[in-house]
């Protein structure tokens, strides 16, 4: 592809896209390309280190024991599918609005608005879970045992949604620095914990080793069942995996940065995820963690390293901020997109001067502040009832990206258009296990019980809001897309 290709042109046609008429979605146009490739390989670093280990691992470590190693491996490997699936689209046609830009292209206007808004019920869900694991990580201390949780929450919002507003490159270098926080956080924590098991070090009265396992009930101390049904709670773990797929349209050479940045992935959740839990496994038996601290805050604290705890609960505050300014920063882009085509409200496609686009990401906010409410009358809870509406969002959004790849795929093999040399590999049988095991995840919220229950019955409620949500808006989607200049 020349340099010298015009930005427009370079947006809808990249090397080896199509053979046909490219597609051109308004909601490209107007951002800056300040993105460096540091940054996206950072974003991806972020978006597979979040909450959902930091703060999630604890219960689930409780509720499964040292079986939640394998579910954080079946579920990575399913996210990574994910991923790449979006990245063979992506270099097909870099787009700010990434998977739903995708979706209208293959699924048509009600496809894109589907898949928009359940990504938003994705991450305005996850929004309050990250600053209820904000506002939890910080009772950790003393001087904010007594600040109501809630009061910490809104400080939390307050503090990212103000960074977020600034412009893409300041977003970009606040991820690129989080992202070093949690990833030099977490080799420290396998380092140690490595030096600990090793020297079979007391750790609480206990040494660490294959002893805290096979003395406790083995891998699956409470049967298989409890394994499976954490997987909804893990697949929320992963929610973020899909962040750098938005972010390339904001970057400046996505053909060349986004392939290796995917890639390594599949390491990273690896060694990240199934590594650390492993560690955790070694460390303590799993009866010693809970849901109400970081499990890794709760080894520290068990060694007795003087402020060793401290540190490394700063840090999981920090992987909590680190998502929502995350969150707030994707939804922005794929609600701008919604807005230039008519399924999302105009005020949420408005950008500011330093092209960011401010109404999609105050409307996400608005949400934030909910969730502080929530936090207000049930603080307990909080967490476990936005995590499995989150889930719901997130299983939502990976099936519509494999539906569009699977489209895509189609259209590839009837020659309407050529697919990139970077594929998602092992089309179409991926995209089919995938959706499957989406489902299934699905099927398990449900037989769960609980609050996972609970929020698959409010499945219809969801279709029902989605349904009359298209017949409010489908006439001005209409009105828009009549307008839209045919290339």
């Amino acid at each position: 592809m020349s340099d010298r290709m015009p930005a427009a042109e370079t947006q809808s046609a990249p090397a080896g896209a199509t053979t046909g008429t490219p597609h051109i979605d308004a909601g490209d146009a107007g951002y800056s390309k300040d993105l460096k490739s540091r940054h996206i390989n950072m974003i991806a670093i972020g978006g597979a280190i979040g909450t959902g280990l930091f703060l999630g691992a604890g219960g689930r470590m409780a509720g499964a024991g040292p079986s939640l190693a394998i579910a954080y491996a079946v579920c990575g490997v399913f996210a990574f599918f994910v991923v790449r699936a979006l990245g063979e689209l992506v270099l097909y046609r870099p787009s700010s609005g990434a998977f739903v830009s995708y979706a209208r292209e293959f699924m048509g206007e009600k496809g894109a608005y589907t898949a928009g808004w359940l990504y938003f019920l994705n991450w305005s869900t996850t929004a309050v879970a990250d600053i209820t694991a904000a506002a939890t990580y910080a009772h950790f201390w003393a001087m904010f045992s007594s600040v109501p949780q809630w009061v910490c929450a809104l400080v939390a919002l307050a503090v990212v949604l103000t960074a977020n507003l600034i412009s893409v490159k300041y977003f970009g270098e606040m991820e690129f620095w989080f992202a070093i926080i949690k990833v030099v956080a977490l080799v420290a924590f396998m380092l140690v914990g490595i030096y600990l098991v090793v020297t079979q070090h007391d750790v609480d009265g206990s040494t660490p080793g294959f002893a805290n396992i096979t003395s406790h009930g083995g891998i699956f101390p409470m049967g298989m069942l409890p394994m499976l049904l954490v997987i909804q709670g893990v697949v929320f773990a992963y929610a973020s995996v899909e962040l750098c797929g938005v972010a390339a349209g904001e970057t400046e050479n996505p053909h060349k940065v986004l392939p290796k940045a995917i890639n390594s992935i599949m390491w990273r959740v690896g060694i990240f995820y199934v590594g650390s839990v492993v560690l955790l496994a070694l460390l303590l038996p799993y009866t010693e963690y809970s849901e109400n601290q970081s499990p890794f805050v709760t080894v520290l604290d068990k060694v007795g390293v003087p402020g060793a705890a401290g540190v490394m609960n700063l840090v999981v505050l920090t992987a909590a901020l680190s998502s929502l300014n995350s969150g707030l920063y994707s939804t922005g882009r794929i609600l701008r997109s919604m807005s230039l085509a008519g399924s999302a409200p105009k005020f949420v496609g408005v950008m500011n001067k330093g092209k960011v686009p401010y109404g999609g990401v105050l409307f996400t906010a608005f949400f934030g502040v909910l969730g502080v409410a929530l936090n207000g009358f049930v603080p307990d809870d909080a967490f476990e009832i936005v995590l499995n509406f989150a889930s719901i969002g997130i299983l939502g959004t990976w099936a519509m990206i494999m539906v569009c790849s699977l489209l895509f795929w189609r259209r590839a093999q009837e020659g309407s258009l050529e697919r990139p040399s970077y594929r998602l590999p092992w089309a179409p049988y991926t995209q089919i296990v995938t959706l499957v095991f989406l489902a299934t995840v699905a099927f398990l919220m449900w037989y769960g019980g609980g609050v996972g229950r609970t929020t698959v019955y409010c499945l219809p409620i969801i279709a029902a809001l989605l349904v009359g949500g298209w017949f409010v808006v489908r006439k001005r989607v209409g009105a828009l897309a009549a307008d839209k200049p045919r290339p």
